[in-house]
């Protein structure tokens, strides 16, 4: 089998709510040397390090990039920023009736502010997003009226402890619309675990865009551009782990992206810009040795790309033990590590 599964999962196995201990998280670790597979908790991964891997983090922060406007005729519409592209201009997508050239503004949080901001549909695009311009430059004022963009197999609205759950404890820049996902289960003193053990911990930035929500329905499809940054200091690290001999962790699919996209014969080099790197069964992998990741939907650009990593047939037996299992699945769900 040479591309993705499609696999049942019963409704009831999609996380709905994020555990109140992130590292409680059940962890499958699979070995892909052997194709054996055994049952751990997420706070014991560190026993599957060694002294000198390195771990790579994606530091992006989750936006609150969903807004609700109001037309002047009273109806609404729902606006989902996707990227910021110049000064008051964002790439958005849009759920309601509102056509090129028609404003709407957005529904405020609290009654006790002053005039709303405004937004004024431009031009649709042929991907299907749309081209809007805000009244305001200011990107704080207009997250304050967003609200945490949980995916849509969450059946629930957003709550407080979303912004809190929704999140990595080290995200600091930023730019995702979806949360990456790997992340969600270290805490602060994981981390601290992490680091006492001589494990090094690096960063980079990949802002999850539109992308991660998209299902391939043909091997040749793209799944988009999304902003990635990795800097001189991180290269020099990873570079001098690869040449050691030491292993280079990914903590999740954003990640392994970025440092696959910033790979020259078999180094990586710093870089600033967008990637639009589709990893399907078939590419060779330079840089990254092991992968944490979550458990992902069926054709998307994410299992496309742990099934590149591990193998379909073996990715196939793990989904089928998890599903057995009763593993949870998704965002707020367990964890895999990938050896």
């Amino acid at each position: 089998m040479s591309a993705p599964f499609h696999y049942n999962l019963p409704k009831d196995l999609i996380a709905q709510y994020p555990l109140k201990e992130r590292e409680k998280a059940r962890l499958m670790v699979i070995n892909r040397q052997n194709g054996e597979i055994e049952e751990d908790t997420f706070g014991n991964i560190v026993k599957y390090f060694q002294r000198g891997d390195t771990l790579v983090l994606n530091n992006s922060r989750v936006i609150p990039a969903r807004l609700y406007g109001i037309k002047d005729t009273g109806g609404r519409v729902e606006i989902f920023l996707l990227k910021k592209l110049e000064p008051f201009i964002w790439e958005v997508l849009l759920r309601g009736k509102i056509k090129e050239g028609q404003k709407c503004k957005i529904k405020k949080k609290s009654g006790d502010k002053p005039e709303g901001i405004t937004v004024k549909i431009l031009i649709r695009n042929k991907s299907g997003s749309y081209i809007a311009e805000f009244s305001t430059d200011n990107n704080r004022e207009i997250f304050t009226e967003g609200e945490t963009p949980l995916p849509p197999y969450i059946k629930r609205a957003p709550s407080d402890e979303d912004n809190n759950f929704y999140q990595t404890v080290y995200a600091r820049k930023d730019g995702s619309v979806a949360a990456p996902t790997a992340g969600l289960h270290f805490t602060k003193n994981l981390l601290k675990d992490i680091t006492n053990r001589k494990v090094i911990i690096t960063f980079v930035t990949l802002h999850i865009g539109w992308s991660s929500f998209k299902i391939i329905r043909g091997g040749g499809d793209s799944p988009g551009e999304e902003f990635m940054e990795l800097s001189d200091a991180t290269a020099e690290i990873i570079n001098s782990t690869k040449q050691s001999g030491k292993k280079v962790i990914a903590v999740g699919t954003s990640v392994v992206r970025t440092l696959e996209s910033c790979s020259v014969e078999g180094r990586i080099v710093p870089r600033t810009g967008y990637t639009d790197l589709f990893i399907k069964p078939g590419f060779h992998f330079n840089i990254v040795d092991s992968l944490i990741t979550n458990f992902h939907l069926p054709g998307s650009t994410h299992l496309y790309l742990v099934c590149a990593f591990a193998g379909v047939g073996l990715m196939e037996k793990a989904y089928k033990l998890a599903v057995e299992k009763r593993y949870r699945f998704y965002s707020y769900g367990d964890a895999m590590l990938i050896l």
